[in-house]
């Protein structure tokens, strides 16, 4: 998309969570930026999410860094061979810190296959009993395993007190009918602005506003206007603008509800 059509990013009176990033991919000086130029556009709090054995402990020391950054801990179904009984003892010491909020990053992808499929369905599931264990939500990717989601989360989901959220939800509306009567969020990013993303503005259109979650997933999934840049969280008020374009309410009334959601998935002591 060319400069010509870039724009300030707009201020709004609600502040926002940033559920779903990854600032271990980025430089501490880059960290640095980004962390104030999200506070310069309202973003309160940013959860870092973990996806590998090898950023477990990045992320947790993330927490450390700001009193805003909150992070997760779990193994990505494209890291799915990696785990093991080391690795689930890992997770399952370091998710009791007061700085973690959820397990995740955990799912199914057969998009990409990076895993084998019946070590991801094992590994999904193990970290769901996990969270269960521990009553921490969880944070799901799925993508083209739509079935196989549905039949393990319709095992798990009743153990789970505090459900959870479908991050960066793209898979189709039975599904996601599925997540919302089981009592799940659904996370919406900057996908909601691609022009291709027709089938993904008709999930939003169909979820309540007490169910859904604002995201980045930065630094992948740059909204319009600026993709082609690496995504960042202050970018979340373009994604809030769409959302609450599809749900046809306001801007305001969008974020209230997603701050309200974001506060009850993740910090549940501070509910508003």
């Amino acid at each position: 998309m060319s400069n010509s059509k870039r724009r300030d990013i707009p201020l709004f009176a609600t502040p926002l969570i940033e559920t779903h990033c990854h600032l271990d991919y980025l430089e501490p000086e880059a960290l640095q930026d980004t962390l104030l130029r999200a506070r310069s556009v309202g973003v309160e709090r940013i959860v870092t999410i973990a996806v590998s054995a090898a950023n477990l402990d990045r992320v947790l020391a993330l927490t450390r860094t700001a009193p805003d950054i909150w992070g997760t801990q779990g193994i990505h179904p494209h890291e799915a061979e990696g785990f093991n009984a080391n690795v689930a003892a890992r997770i399952r010491e370091q998710a009791q810190d007061a700085r973690i909020v959820a397990i995740g990053e955990i799912g199914l992808d057969y998009y990409y296959d990076h895993a084998d499929r019946s070590v991801q369905r094992q590994v999904f599931a193990a970290q769901l009993a996990l969270a269960a264990d521990l009553n921490l939500p969880v944070v799901i990717h799925t993508r083209d395993a739509d079935e196989d989601t549905r039949d393990i989360l319709a095992e798990y989901a009743p153990q789970l007190r505090r459900k959870g959220v479908i991050h960066s939800f793209t898979s189709g509306l039975p599904l996601a009918e599925f997540c919302l009567e089981a009592g799940f969020m659904l996370g919406f990013n900057g996908i909601t602005t691609f022009n291709s993303a027709d089938n993904v503005r008709a999930v939003v259109a169909a979820t309540p506003l007490e169910q859904l979650v604002l995201e980045t997933d930065a630094p992948y999934l740059t909204p319009v206007p600026y993709r082609g840049r690496p995504n960042a969280p202050f970018y979340l008020p373009f994604i809030a603008e769409r959302v609450a374009s599809v749900l046809d309410v306001p801007v305001e009334t969008l974020l209230q509800a997603a701050y309200r959601n974001s506060l009850a998935l993740f910090f549940p002591e501070e509910r508003a």
